[in-house]
């Protein structure tokens, strides 16, 4: 699903598909001037918290790089700024780049948007910019299908798109009718296109039609406001805040110290309190840990979370991160069953390549294996030092971490007031929310106030490590998984080290691990790592061996019965201001970012991070 571009002699960009050309040298003027101002805009955003945008077609980015600008410049700006945009066919992060070098002013913007603009496959792709104050909330596919399937509330539309008569699609009657289905009384809209055939639909959707002076040589441009006649319907759930206030987040590991900042980026005065003495210490204070897609070859949910998963990863830990020492986003290399790569089919020429692929033999050569190995090269994956990135997080703006805080007791005071106490009833603190990011532990909490029973299991796993020999052959520089995971060369105590594991007791919670627990898990990493890359298993033998400089780390992570997370309110009816993000399992540093993303967005009516389909299959309301 891709577009293909041809460049005309006067440098303006031209669809083949539609045989019409994209908006020439009147591009950004007219992306101020009949979009950006056709909407009130900046006006119409001073002071607002967020402010969300709708449009149907994104072709080079140009509306939105214009919009992004005006908010870079305005000091009036709302904190943050929400764009979803629709596109059938995306154009090249080439053709992107090229097109936006005709708008000097654009360039860093454009930049920017460059170096996120890739494996855009059909579905929502969040792209994070400035800082993660601007959200470009990427729609690939039908535009019909796409406003029908989301529960967007958006404050402007640009109603963008080829000539009606070049896509009349994107103009029909039915695809206004589910545009109109996000916005709300009083949402904005522009569009160059005064046809009468267009007026008419938004009349019938609701929206107070009027021409406007167009940009010359247009004569007319056409704006409208959602005013209808009769009470609309909504599906959409009211947001349980509109406004930030002071939350409560329980739980300095990886689900609550994503939440914290996910939180404290929109304004949110955010305690964190946890039992021990440093943040991570329970199963997020892996030395090292993995984050890569998951592979289904009907790309079914649980890749299509873990993808959205990993792009917001990679966003966060950009933006924090040292890459080499902190992080390193050199790709994974993934064994798999002999025959079964897991590719859909339809990646094979495609944005998928931008993710996962066949291995080449310069990746198997690279981990010493066979040519004939079956693997994927996973290229948008890594590790990542936990520890690390929860420090980073931690330390934005609007947190304050409370260790050796551990908490007995939730107790819900008012309707919009919580508090939370220690063993002898004294309270810790209070706020209007609460988020519970307490791994295993969250039941207990929960089961206090009558709350619904989580279908929590807790799993205990070993990771096996030690620093490497100088020289190291064999250890590839890159990480490796299938049956267990490598990680090599990661900065350690002023050397490298090696990281190899971990194992699986579904069920098991008791910590400390006896001696003879340790040795069978080394055992069982030292098997694994035998399977998984055999020549970085000869030159690890002397640590497996008795004597050997071989260290242990073991934690308890925190699965579903289902294998998702589980983000969203414990009970909105009984216990409003009580929210949960868990259940991250064994790929806690794939998913905390996103689930972060997706319970600020759900609590403040924010657009997704991903499609509403996969958003309710890590929501509390499944269970």
């Amino acid at each position: 699903m891709s577009e293909t571009i041809a460049w005309l002699p006067d440098g303006t960009p031209y669809s083949t598909r539609f045989d019409d050309r994209y908006h020439g040298e009147q591009g950004l003027a007219q992306a101020r001037d009949v979009f950006l101002h056709g909407c009130g805009l900046p006006a119409a955003w001073a002071g607002a918290q967020q402010w969300r945008i709708l449009e149907t077609g994104f072709g080079f980015g140009l509306n939105f790089l214009a919009t992004w600008a005006a908010w870079r410049a305005d000091p009036a700006r709302p904190r943050l700024l929400h764009f979803v945009s629709l596109e059938a066919w995306p154009v090249s992060a080439d053709d992107l780049l090229r097109a936006a070098q005709r708008h000097p002013e654009l360039a860093d913007l454009a930049q920017e948007l460059h170096a996120q603009y890739w494996g855009l496959l059909p579905g929502i792709h969040r792209l994070w910019l400035d800082d993660g104050h601007v959200l470009l909330t990427l729609c690939i596919g039908d535009a019909q299908a796409l406003l029908r399937q989301q529960l967007w509330e958006v404050d402007a539309v640009y109603l963008d798109g080829f000539n009606p008569q070049r896509n009349p699609a994107i103009w029909s009657p039915e695809t206004l009718k589910a545009m109109a289905r996000h916005c709300r009384r009083g949402t904005r809209l522009a569009t160059w296109t005064v046809a009468r055939s267009v007026r008419d639909a938004l009349t019938q959707c609701g929206f107070q039609v009027e021409m406007v002076p167009g940009l010359p040589p247009k004569r007319d441009n056409l704006r409208a406001c959602y005013d209808p006649h009769w009470q609309p319907r909504s599906s959409r759930q009211a947001p349980e805040f509109t406004q930030p206030a002071r939350c409560l987040v329980l739980g300095a590991g990886l689900a609550g110290a994503t939440a914290a900042a996910s939180l404290a980026r929109r304004g949110w005065q955010v305690t964190l309190l946890d039992a021990a003495r440093t943040p991570a210490a329970g199963a997020s204070g892996l030395p090292v840990g993995l984050f890569a897609p998951h592979l289904s070859p009907d790309d079914n949910l649980f890749a299509r979370v873990s993808r959205a998963g990993v792009r917001a990863m990679l966003q966060q830990s950009g933006a924090l991160l040292q890459a080499g020492v902190d992080w390193n986003p050199a790709g994974v290399l993934e064994r798999r069953p002999a025959g079964e790569l897991g590719l859909p089919a339809a990646w094979a020429d495609g944005p998928g390549t931008d993710w996962s692929q066949a291995a080449g033999a310069d990746h198997l050569a690279a981990a010493g294996l066979p040519l004939d190995t079956s693997a994927c090269w996973h290229t948008r994956a890594g590790w990542v030092c936990p520890a690390r990135l929860i420090a980073r997080l931690l330390a934005q703006p609007g947190i304050a971490l409370r260790p050796n805080s551990p908490v007995a007791r939730l107790q819900h005071t008012s309707p919009s007031l919580w508090q939370v106490l220690d063993g002898t009833g004294a309270v810790l603190a209070e706020a209007e929310l609460v988020v519970v990011a307490a791994g295993p532990a969250s039941n207990a909490l929960l089961a206090q106030l009558a709350g619904p029973r989580l279908p929590l299991q807790s799993v205990r796993g070993q990771m096996s490590w030690g620093l490497q020999p100088e020289p190291a052959p064999g250890l590839p520089p890159f990480a490796v998984n299938g049956g267990g995971a490598l990680m090599a060369h990661v900065p350690c105590e002023g050397a490298l080290a090696w990281h190899m594991g971990a194992t699986f007791e579904r069920d098991v919670e008791r910590l400390p691990m006896t001696i003879a627990e340790q040795a069978d898990a080394h055992m069982h990493n030292w098997q694994r790592l035998q399977a998984l890359v055999p020549t970085a298993a000869a030159t690890l033998r002397p640590a497996f061996a008795p004597g050997g400089d071989l260290r242990a780390w073991s934690g308890v992570r925190c699965t579903s019965q289902d294998r998702m997370p589980i983000v969203g309110p414990v009970d909105a009816a009984a216990l409003p201001g009580l929210w949960i993000s868990t259940a991250m399992g064994a790929r806690g540093l794939t998913r905390a970012v996103l689930c972060a993303e997706l319970l600020a967005a759900r609590l403040m009516g924010e657009p997704l991070p991903v499609e509403t389909k996969l958003a309710r299959a890590m929501g509390t309301e499944r269970l």
